[in-house]
């Protein structure tokens, strides 16, 4: 990102982006409406989910019933978050997409693995890799805000 770039108007960042930047500006809208159309639809079918959960009796209510519904909540959550590093690229705000960014999503990603996993099919080893995973991930995230911190 340019220094002058937030004083400008996207017009004029605009002329001024050689043609690969609006090559990138070009696939980050396009990505941006993608995942805004799979936000849109992810949440109708969430919203259909829990009005189907409203509507059954509390007896009835099983653990995997509810286990979906918010297996899909941090779906919807994880493509927001793409969603908003995308269009900090789109704002010139961040020339790439974070690691840091990226890393909270693999974070997010896994945390909904273990909300919707099904103890019982899976064995011990997949369960320990996956906590290795997550505790891996978040040591990095950890590191990374430090040094953030730092500087």
């Amino acid at each position: 990102m340019r220094p002058n770039d937030l004083k400008r108007t996207p017009m004029e960042a605009w002329r001024i982006m050689t043609l690969y930047e609006k090559f990138e500006q070009i696939v980050a809208l396009i990505l941006t409406f993608i995942i805004s159309v799979v936000i849109i639809a992810s949440l109708f079918k969430l919203t259909e989910n829990v009005f189907l959960l409203i509507f059954k009796s509390v007896d009835s209510i099983q653990q995997h019933s509810l286990q979906q519904t918010f297996g899909m909540i941090m779906s919807v959550l994880i493509a927001l978050e793409f969603k908003h590093s995308i269009l900090k690229v789109v704002a010139r705000i961040d020339s790439i997409i974070k690691v840091k960014t990226v890393i909270l999503i693999a974070i997010l990603a896994i945390s909904r693995k273990f909300i919707i996993l099904d103890v019982d099919k899976y064995p011990p080893s997949t369960i320990i890799a996956l906590s290795a995973s997550v505790l891996s991930l978040g040591v990095v995230y950890w590191l990374m805000r430090e040094r953030d911190d730092r500087y």
